[in-house]
C-alpha cells in the first residue's frame, strides 16, 4: 500500500491511500468502504498513530476495490510531503564507499545526528540555499517510517516496527559542517551538524510511503541521485548528471540494527522517522567538488519507492531564468493556480 498526504479545503495535510494513478481519500472510504469515522481526517502520521498495522485502512481499501470504488486523479489534489514526521534521526558515515571517499576508517558503531520537521519539504517544492552557505550538497537516502513504538527492541524483532519507507534527499550545507573541500581560507565549521542539516527545506522526502509488505527487504535497494544543469549560457536545460549510484547493500549497518541502536537511547514512535545514510557520490568529495547553484534541478531515486526532483533556489527566491529550476517551479505554480 502507499500512502500519501494532500491538502483538503482548510489547507490540512490529510492521508490518501495512492492506488495506480488515482487516491481513495479517507472520508470516502469512511463514507462508502467502512472504514472508522475517526481516521478519516487524519494525516499520515495520525494513522499509523491511531490503525495499528494500518489494518483497518488496508480491509477498507480492499473493500473499496472489490466494490469498483473510483478514486480522485492524483493531479487533482495538492499533494505536500507525505510524512509530517515527530523526530527525524539521522545516520551519517553508514555506506562503505561513502566512507571510504572521505579515507576514513569503517566506524564500529552507527553516528547519529537529528533534522527537524521545518527541513522537510513534498516532492516538487524548492530548496532554499541559505544565504550562510556556498557548498549545498545532495545525499540520496531511505528513510524508514516507524509504525509502532519502538524502545529497547532487538535487531532480531526491529522490522516489525517499520510501517514503510520513503525516498529522503539529506540536503547538506558542507562548509557550515566542516568539510574541508568545502571551506576557504580561514573558514571552519559549525563544530556540529545543526545548521548543515537541520536548515529550513533541507529534508525533501517522498514521492509516498511504500509500506514494509511491498518492500521486503530493504538491504537490496538502488539508489541514484541527479543534478540537472542549465547549458553553460543559462539559455537552455542541460542534461541530467548522474552522481550516486549504489545500493543499500553497501549499508555498513542495516535497518534492523540501526532501529534497535537507536531505540537503546531514544524511543522511536509511530511516525517518526529514520534516516539511514548516503552512498559515495556526493559533490564535496568530487574533483572539483560539484555544490548545487540556484537553478539547478536536483533529483534522487530509491528502488520500488520512486523519486523526489526539487529546483534550487536562493534564499531570497532568486533563479536564473530559463534554467531547469525555473522551469520546475513555472510547472509548479500552474499547477497551484488551478487549485484558486
Amino acid at each position: 500500500m502507499r500512502l500519501i498526504a494532500y491538502l483538503d479545503d482548510l489547507d490540512l495535510p490529510v492521508a490518501g491511500v495512492l492506488v495506480g494513478e488515482t487516491v481513495f481519500t479517507l472520508d470516502r472510504l469512511a463514507e462508502d468502504a467502512g472504514l472508522r469515522e475517526e481516521l478519516a481526517l487524519l494525516d499520515v502520521r495520525g494513522l499509523l498513530a491511531e490503525d495499528e498495522g494500518l489494518k483497518d485502512t488496508r480491509a477498507a481499501v480492499e473493500r473499496a476495490q472489490a466494490a469498483g470504488f473510483q478514486g480522485v486523479v492524483l493531479d487533482d489534489l495538492r499533494t505536500v510531503a507525505p510524512l509530517d514526521p515527530g523526530k527525524i534521526v539521522c545516520v551519517g558515515h553508514n555506506y562503505r564507499a561513502h566512507i571510504l571517499e572521505q579515507g576514513l576508517p569503517m566506524p564500529d558503531r552507527p553516528m547519529l545526528f537529528a533534522k527537524f520537521a521545518n527541513a522537510v519539504i513534498g516532492p516538487t517544492e524548492a530548496i532554499i540555499r541559505p544565504s550562510t552557505t556556498d557548498a549545498l550538497d545532495l545525499e540520496v537516502e531511505l528513510a524508514v517510517a516507524i509504525g509502532s513504538r519502538a524502545r529497547r527492541v532487538s535487531p532480531e524483532g526491529a522490522l516489525s516496527h517499520v510501517a514503510g519507507y520513503l525516498a529522503a534527499n539529506d540536503i547538506s550545507a558542507r562548509d557550515l559542517q566542516g568539510s574541508k573541500p568545502a571551506l576557504k581560507d580561514g573558514q571552519r565549521g559549525d563544530g556540529q551538524w545543526l545548521r548543515a542539516k537541520g536548515s529550513d527545506t533541507f529534508l525533501p522526502l517522498g514521492p509516498c510511503l511504500v509500506t514494509a509488505d511491498e518492500i521486503g527487504d530493504p538491504g537490496h535497494l538502488r539508489l541514484r541521485s541527479w543534478v540537472t544543469r542549465a547549458d553553460a549560457d543559462g539559455s537552455a536545460v542541460g542534461q541530467a548528471t548522474l552522481m550516486q549510484d549504489s545500493n543499500t547493500a553497501d549499508m555498513v549497518f542495516g535497518v534492523a540494527e540501526l532501529i534497535s541502536f537507536v531505540s537503546q537511547n531514544i524511543t522511536l514512535d509511530p511516525g517518526d522517522l529514520l534516516i539511514t545514510g548516503t552512498p559515495g557520490g556526493v559533490g564535496v568529495f568530487r574533483d572539483p567538488p560539484v555544490f548545487l547553484q540556484p537553478g539547478d534541478l536536483v533529483r534522487i531515486e530509491v528502488e520500488r519507492i520512486g523519486s523526489v526532483a526539487n529546483p534550487v533556489i536562493d534564499w531570497d527566491a532568486g533563479v536564473p531564468a530559463g534554467s531547469p529550476a525555473a522551469l520546475a517551479l513555472a510547472a509548479r505554480a500552474g499547477r497551484l493556480a488551478a487549485f484558486e
